[in-house]
């Protein structure tokens, strides 16, 4: 059954000082709040290897963000923002970045209302040779609200990937409420970002340095990679009162039949770095019952969790994973997930989180409710009266699961 669940329950003050606007200096002097069994205390964010579990399991997600946001100007002047959002054709991100000619990609319009039809230039207010050679334009083949799907071309044969480089900007938050600056370049991507994809970065992992890395190696936990791709509705609001009535977008996520492997033996515990991570790790069990009953694994559904009651053990549901991977000779399992975690989800995969502090009537609120068992105002009040930063470029927290 879907919960019913107000969204004004999960909101809190938060003013605009609250919000970091820019990164500490050193990415692991943020604060880091410890919530363990209804108790907070305060540490700093080099000190998380001290708290975690010998001979544990640590997940990153590895996504790097791209600079997708673009500006173009209309025949008449007018400016158009174009924010990429996910890959139309060619599908596949790798195969998209790759393209040395034209791609079409699913887009948010900025000044959406002023673009009729034109195919428009990239704005080149610094007058660069190098964007001038590109000869880039954008061309609207469909309109849906404030998104449309857009066809890219240019010239000189550089792959898109290189062409998003040399044109784009980070599309950092918009509540930042700022342009982006060219610290941002590096301090909005974590130290690991490998796989281009992301919108938005995976904060939690902002705050890693290599230091901290091999101190929480050094107590023999491996560190691993699943690789979900942010999208931009991460940033959506939930705009209704009912949280069944908002909509997850579809993120895509891969992970290794290696790794997978590991989290069906059961035997180590589960550090999820970042609420993408959760999402990730959490989807599994969902894809492995439709591996169970279909033979094949399926996208995961907002509200799978919530609809029926589901009788298999975690170990079948990640077993059935393996074995369609191995039967179709392959690595990894590459699916899609709008998987939404609310209070009343069950758990059946990861047992500590580090995440940032998120915005007030979020969804992300949600999730950390649901993984301490209701208790996020605790968490939220202590970092409100502690003077902890918000946000993306703000401070930390590590959280142990309510049982």
């Amino acid at each position: 059954m879907i919960p019913e669940i107000h969204i004004e329950d999960y909101n809190y003050p938060l003013e605009d000082a609250r919000i970091a606007k820019y990164p500490l200096p050193e990415r692991d002097s943020s604060k880091l709040l410890y919530y363990k069994g209804g108790k907070v205390s305060q540490y700093i964010f080099r000190e998380l290897p001290s708290l975690l579990p010998d001979n544990a399991l640590m997940l990153f997600n590895d996504t790097k963000v791209v600079p997708a946001r673009l500006h173009f100007v209309k025949p008449t002047g007018a400016h158009i923002e174009i924010f990429c959002l996910e890959p139309v054709f060619p599908v596949e991100y790798n195969t998209a970045f790759a393209a040395t000619e034209t791609t079409t990609w699913k887009c948010v319009l900025g000044n959406a209302k002023k673009w009729k039809g034109d195919v428009l230039s990239l704005l080149n207010p610094q007058d660069s040779q190098e964007i001038k050679a590109l000869s880039m334009t954008a061309e609207l083949v469909e309109r849906d609200g404030q998104t449309g799907h857009v066809r890219f071309e240019w010239k000189g044969g550089l792959p898109f990937s290189r062409v998003l480089e040399i044109c784009g900007t980070i599309p950092i938050p918009p509540y930042l409420n700022r342009e982006s600056e060219a610290l941002d370049v590096e301090r909005y991507q974590t130290l690991y970002a490998r796989i281009r994809g992301s919108v938005a970065a995976p904060t939690a992992g902002l705050h890693f340095t290599e230091r901290v890395l091999g101190e929480i190696r050094a107590k023999g936990i491996d560190t691993e990679t699943v690789c979900l791709h942010v999208g931009a509705g991460t940033f959506l609001p939930v705009k209704g009162s009912l949280v069944s009535e908002h909509t997850m977008h579809r993120e895509p996520f891969v992970i290794s039949k290696t790794l997978i492997e590991a989290l069906r033996d059961g035997k180590r515990s589960v550090i999820a770095v970042g609420t993408t991570s959760v999402r990730t790790l959490e989807s599994l069990y969902y894809a492995g019952v439709s591996c169970i009953e279909k033979g094949h694994p399926e996208d995961v559904e907002q509200w799978a969790p919530y609809t029926r009651e589901y009788t298999y053990s975690t170990r079948e549901a990640l077993d059935a994973i393996v074995s369609y991977l191995i039967q179709n000779g392959l690595e990894s399992l590459s699916l899609g997930t709008r998987i939404i975690i609310v209070p009343g989800f069950r758990f059946r995969i990861v047992e500590r989180l580090v995440t940032n502090f998120h915005q007030p009537e979020s969804t992300l609120i949600l999730l950390v409710s649901a993984f301490v068992g209701g208790d996020w105002r605790t968490i939220y009040d202590y970092a409100l009266a502690n003077g902890f930063r918000f946000l993306s470029y703000g401070d930390s927290s590590l959280l142990e699961r309510a049982e």
